[in-house]
């Protein structure tokens, strides 16, 4: 029986082959405390990891054997707006029920709350493998790790109230976009107001392009303060959906029973009264098509305040974006696997000219340069997973202790090799997404236009992956100021200081000159003392940064397991040397003249 963990090595060894590892298992158990008062918590290091693999192997029995033979249905019947509530396709149903039965809610949080405790780069690999089953199911069972920043922020009360229904299976969104405020979310203008006869807050307004829109439980960002206009006017409220929704069913049966909405029903009476949220629509997408995309009406919506007042923008949506990027990295590289599955398979079943085409050069190479970017990025996304673990695994011992002063320059590295390494992991991984699930079509030749080959799904799927939660041109723009201040530099040159094997001397040499070239084109743009000389060339250097990067961490892998990482290490090591070629040259060469005259 198929099983997406264990049929796919690379992820077990991305899960367990770091050193630091060590540390992300310390800090997140917390010296193993939970041992005495839960029976599933670890007694130790090998313990925990033995207790990962056996959830993953569970994930991925439930990914290959459930969520994938549902896709294509999922795909076709997709989300129905009723009433102005969402009733998802059938079968995706059967996947929620699948995941909450197996325990796949709440991974991340602790045991005290219902959540397995485990880091974020364990609840990575089972993102990844949700993902290569289906993208748009993986889009509405992710947001839980929406409940990361209601854990962060929220106080002690809306912990306890919130966090064991995620754990127990409910839903959650984050609703940030308004029609007027997509990328530019200081122009979010949902209003927030707060009753003090009530003692609550209100919200009135409309969001757009809202995913999973009518989850159990929204976090909203929202303008609390009168008369601004700007982020600093921003808060961020939780509304309780689940209420609602129960109240608009209760309206539904007092209509059937042709009763009067007010006089038969209390709950009808508070709907009246509170108001709440309505999807006024679904939108008709390219792909996703499992992941209802809503249009959300706000009419005196009671919700309560989520942290500091003013914070909602400056501090809590990017904290939420930050965890929404990550996730769709772990998308990306899951639609990147399913894409060389599927065109690996039809290559090696398809005979032309007396034999299967995968024996041809033409076809082999596609093949290879999309398993290539899928080992590259995937190493990718794990490094900033694991880096992501360390400084939130501090940051929440924090919050029981002072950090010594040694903890707290450790926090201050690993938020800083995470901002930097997260805008890679998303536009790249989401980049390679969509090339790889073109090259997958072609492998396929005619057959992949058609319907009947999941290729095309994917395809569809992998567009959005570039666009939402920070488009690739918003990720340059996050890792910029990485790139000037040598963050990637210094990373660099600790991955050139590693050991790799004697056969690989060569490679790594050639990994080297790319890294140069990186950093005499970052010196090129300094020179230049330009601004908007630095805007010109911020995607090239953003990819050199990006390139140089998996050019030197799979050099890594495949010196710990040349069994699974050679082959890719080799052929991505030549088309990074191309792509570094190709945007150094462009620092060194570009003509802004001839540029500037496409804005006239």
């Amino acid at each position: 029986m198929a099983n997406f963990y264990t049929d796919h090595p690379e992820i077990k060894f991305n899960l367990e082959s770091s050193p630091l590892m060590q540390r992300i298992v310390e800090l997140k158990e917390n010296g193993y405390a939970d041992k005495d008062s839960f029976d599933y918590a670890p007694e130790d290091y090998a313990d925990a990891i033995d207790s990962y693999n056996r959830v993953l192997e569970v994930a991925g029995d439930i990914t290959a054997n459930t969520v994938f033979p549902n896709s294509e249905d999922v795909d076709a019947e997709g989300p129905h707006c009723e009433d102005g509530r969402v009733r998802y396709a059938s079968k995706t149903y059967e996947n929620l029920e699948a995941t909450r039965k197996a325990g796949l809610n709440g991974v991340t949080m602790p045991r005290r709350f219902g959540g397995l405790n485990f880091p974020i780069t364990a609840y990575t690999a089972i993102n990844e493998m949700i993902a290569s089953a289906d993208a748009g199911f993986e889009n509405i069972w992710s947001l839980q790790d929406c409940i990361e920043t209601l854990y962060e922020f929220g106080d002690e009360d809306q912990r306890s109230r919130f966090i064991p229904r995620v754990c127990a299976g409910e839903t959650m969104s984050m609703d940030l976009t308004e029609p007027d405020a997509g990328s530019d979310l200081q122009r979010v203008m949902l209003k927030a107001t707060y009753s003090e006869a009530d003692k609550c807050w209100y919200l009135n307004g409309v969001k757009r392009f809202i995913t999973n829109g009518d989850s159990d439980i929204h976090l909203v960002l929202a303008r609390s303060e009168e008369g601004t206009h700007d982020g600093r006017g921003l808060s961020m409220f939780i509304y309780d959906n689940r209420e609602h929704k129960a109240t608009r069913i209760n309206e539904s049966c007092v209509r059937e029973r042709g009763e009067t909405i007010g006089s038969s029903s209390d709950g009808a009476e508070r709907s009246q009264k509170d108001g709440g949220v309505n999807v006024r629509r679904i939108e008709n997408k390219l792909g996703i098509h499992g992941s209802p995309t809503c249009e959300l009406v706000y009419k005196n919506a009671k919700a309560e305040l989520c942290g500091r007042r003013k914070f909602g923008l400056i501090k809590y949506v990017m904290a939420l974006m930050n965890g929404a990027r990550l996730g769709i990295a772990a998308q990306s590289v899951g639609i990147s696997q399913m894409a060389y599955n599927e065109a690996l398979a039809y290559a090696k079943d398809r005979k032309q000219f007396g034999q299967a085409i995968v024996n041809f050069p033409a076809v082999y190479e596609m093949i290879s340069n999309i398993k290539a970017r899928l080992d590259a990025g995937r190493a990718l996304l794990y490094q900033t997973a694991r880096y992501v673990d360390i400084y939130k695994g501090l940051e929440d011992i924090e919050r029981t202790r002072k950090l010594t002063d040694e903890e707290k320059a450790e926090l201050k590295l690993y938020q800083k090799l995470a901002s930097a390494c997260t805008p890679l992991a998303k536009g790249m991984n989401s980049e390679y997404a969509n090339l790889n699930a073109y090259d997958s079509i072609q492998v396929h030749g005619g057959s992949g236009y058609m319907l009947e080959y999941a290729c095309q799904r994917l395809y569809r799927d992998a567009r959005i992956t570039s666009i939402y939660e920070g488009t690739t041109q918003l990720q340059t723009v996050a890792a910029l100021p990485h790139i000037t201040t040598g963050t990637y530099s210094q990373m660099l040159e600790e991955l050139e200081a590693g050991e790799v094997a004697a056969e690989y001397e060569s490679l790594k040499a050639r990994a080297k000159a790319m890294d140069a070239k990186f950093n005499e084109a970052i010196e090129t743009v300094k020179a230049a003392n330009n601004n908007e000389f630095t805007d010109l060339c911020s995607r090239h250097l953003y990819e050199l940064a990006a390139n140089c990067v998996m050019s030197q961490l799979l050099l890594r892998d495949a010196t710990k397991a040349p069994e699974l990482f050679e082959k890719s290490m080799k052929v991505y090591l030549n088309l990074a040397e191309a792509e570094v070629a190709k945007h150094y040259n462009f620092v060194k060469n570009v003509d802004v003249e001839a540029m500037e005259s496409y804005r006239k």
